[in-house]
């Protein structure tokens, strides 16, 4: 008796995470249907350069972010919430600096990453891509509407 009841909340258990994975798969695939989407690890309120000489690994959270016209609605990976975390509009970010992964951020971020320092709206903060990823990226920052201004370092 107990090894049956053992073996059906194992059963169970390994059901609810086949499920979960489904489930995050699902969630991606529909954030990815409209396209226009790309891997962005995001760290907000990031620390200025005069703050801490050696950025650590601290902060940063992994996502993918689609674009949708004049903004970038960006998702937390490891999330079942259908909406984005963060949105981000293009009139509102200026653009600081562009450096490669220091430190323990090599170890946070995907191993192709690029980091792209920002002001958004005042905040400071990092968005962590790939090359191809931040060349569509600065491409559509300065594809920006006539007459809005555009901040790209």
């Amino acid at each position: 008796m107990k090894m049956v009841l053992a073996l059906l909340v194992s059963g169970v258990v390994v059901a609810l995470v086949v499920v979960g994975l489904f489930v995050f798969g699902l969630r991606r695939r529909l954030i990815q249907r409209s396209g226009g989407t790309f891997d962005c690890s995001l760290r907000w309120n990031a620390p200025g350069p005069e703050a801490e000489p050696e950025p650590s690994g601290k902060g940063w959270v992994y996502g993918v972010a689609r674009y949708n016209g004049d903004r970038i609605e960006w998702f937390r990976v490891f999330s079942y919430a259908p909406r984005p975390r963060r949105l981000l509009e293009r009139a509102s970010i200026e653009v600081l600096e562009r450096r490669t992964p220091k430190g323990e951020e090599e170890l946070a971020l995907l191993s192709d990453a690029v980091v792209l320092a920002c002001l958004h709206s005042g905040t400071r903060l990092e968005l962590a891509m790939s090359e191809d990823a931040l060349t569509g990226f600065l491409a559509w920052l300065e594809a920006a509407p006539p007459g809005q201004r555009v901040n790209v370092a």
